[in-house]
C-alpha cells in the first residue's frame, strides 16, 4: 500500500499538468471558434445585412445564397442561418424560425457547449486531485510517525510527505481558479454570440417576409 502511495505524488502532478494543458487548449479553441462564428465588428454585420437586404429587395435569393456561401462568410453563424432559411423559405415564418433555432442549437451551440463542459469538468476535478494528494501525503506522514518509536524517523522524509500534501492541494487550486475565470469569460462570449445571431436572424426574417410578400 505504501508503495502505491509513494507513486501517487508523480501521478497526481502529471495528471494536474495534463488537465491544465487541456483546459487551456479548450479555452483557446473556444475563443477561436467563437471569433470564427462572429462578425469582426457590428459595422461589418450591418454591412452584410444591408447587402442581403438589397438582394432580397431584388428577389435575388440565389445571390444571397452565393454571398452567404462565399469565403468571407461561410464559417460565420449568421450567414449559415440565412443560407439554411433560404433553402427552407417555403415553410411558414413560425416554422422557419423554429427550424433556425434548432439548427443554431444543434450546429453551433452544441459544439461550443461540449468544449465548455470539459473546462467545467477540469475545474471540478483539479481540486479533487489535489485533495487526493493531500490524503496520500498525510497517510504516509502518519505512517512514519506511527513507526517512529520503533526505529525513529527521518524528519526530511516526513517533511517530504507533508509537502506533497500541501503542494498537490495548491496545484489543484492553481489549475482550477484560472480556468474558472477563463470558463466564465468564454461563457460570456458564447452568450454574446447567441444574442448577436438572434438579432441578425430576426432582422433577416423581417426582410425575407417582406420580399416574399411582394
Amino acid at each position: 500500500m505504501n508503495s502505491v502511495l509513494e507513486w501517487s505524488g508523480p501521478v497526481i502532478y502529471t495528471a494536474l499538468g495534463i488537465a491544465a494543458l487541456y483546459g487551456v487548449f479548450c479555452v483557446v479553441l473556444l475563443i477561436r471558434k467563437i471569433q470564427q462564428k462572429r462578425f469582426s465588428s457590428e459595422t461589418a454585420a450591418e454591412q452584410f445585412l444591408d447587402d442581403v437586404r438589397g438582394r432580397l429587395e431584388d428577389r435575388d435569393f440565389e445571390g444571397v445564397a452565393d454571398m452567404c456561401d462565399s469565403p468571407p462568410y461561410w464559417s460565420k453563424a449568421t450567414p449559415q442561418m440565412i443560407l439554411y432559411a433560404l433553402h427552407h423559405r417555403d415553410r411558414g415564418p413560425n416554422k422557419l424560425r423554429q427550424l433556425l433555432a434548432e439548427k443554431f442549437e444543434r450546429d453551433v451551440l452544441a459544439d461550443l457547449e461540449y468544449r465548455h463542459s470539459w473546462i467545467g469538468t477540469i475545474v471540478k476535478t483539479a481540486p479533487m486531485l489535489g485533495l487526493l494528494g493531500t490524503v496520500s501525503g498525510m497517510i504516509l506522514a502518519f505512517a512514519k510517525i506511527a513507526v517512529a518509536q520503533e526505529g525513529g524517523t527521518n524528519p526530511s522524509e516526513l517533511a517530504e510527505n507533508i509537502s506533497l500534501a500541501l503542494f498537490t492541494t495548491a496545484m489543484g487550486l492553481t489549475v482550477a481558479i484560472p480556468l474558472t475565470l477563463l470558463g466564465a469569460m468564454v461563457q460570456v462570449r458564447i452568450g454574446k454570440l447567441t444574442d448577436a445571431v438572434q438579432e441578425h436572424v430576426s432582422i433577416f426574417m423581417h426582410d425575407l417576409e417582406a420580399a416574399l410578400s411582394d
